[in-house]
């Protein structure tokens, strides 16, 4: 069967997965509440951010096989995916407020960056990871644009403080390499992890 679990929240991750033909049910980490998170996304110091963004999609596919299992969950392929933009080296995750949201958007604008989106798949028994390195230009945005755009709510949640598939995309002058990367899930990365697993596409 061509069905995986999912160990995101993300609809856009579910979407893609769905575009490729992959059944999903999700396995929900703990993020917040009485009880800890099952990540703690906070970099390490001096973390390289292709270590970091591969490290958290190991650790959300190992401790969602855990969580399954504890669950008493059927058992099959689980995949952790991690999304992160790198400007100038420095890492941007989802924007803690408004004011997070428009200082990225400020060092974003006119500029390139990269966006990194690890991908990692276990079956219990072993793991496998890649890595989509995809780079975004910017053109120029004005303050007032920044502030509409805050101001849509689009911005909170998403790694740098924008979402391609959504009204930032007004903001993207150029991209090269992979769109649905960028967005949160590469499909061919992924589709070649998975067909390591014995789960086809379509």
């Amino acid at each position: 069967m061509n069905e995986i679990y999912l160990a995101s929240r993300s609809p856009r991750r579910l979407e893609l997965l769905q575009q490729m033909g992959i059944a999903c049910k999700t396995v929900l980490l703990r993020e917040e509440g009485l009880r800890s998170r099952d990540v703690d996304e906070t970099p390490l110091a001096s973390e390289n951010p292709y270590i970091y963004v591969e490290r958290m999609a190991k650790m959300k596919a190992e401790i969602g096989m855990l969580r399954a299992r504890q669950r008493g969950l059927t058992l099959m392929p689980l995949l952790g995916a991690d999304t992160t933009v790198v400007y100038n080296g420095t890492i941007f995750g989802k924007p803690v407020d408004a004011a997070d949201a428009r200082r990225m958007l400020k060092l974003l604008s006119g500029t390139s960056h990269e966006v990194l989106t690890g991908v990692a798949v276990t079956d219990g028994r072993q793991l496998l990871h890649d890595t989509s390195v995809s780079r975004v230009r910017f053109r120029d945005i004005t303050d007032s644009e920044i502030d509409a755009y805050i101001a849509t709510g689009e911005p909170m949640g998403k790694a740098g403080g924008y979402a391609i598939q959504g009204l930032g995309a007004v903001f993207v002058e150029r991209l090269e390499g992979s769109y649905s990367g960028v967005m949160g899930l590469p499909i061919f990365e992924t589709a070649m992890l998975l067909l390591r697993f014995g789960i086809k596409p379509f």
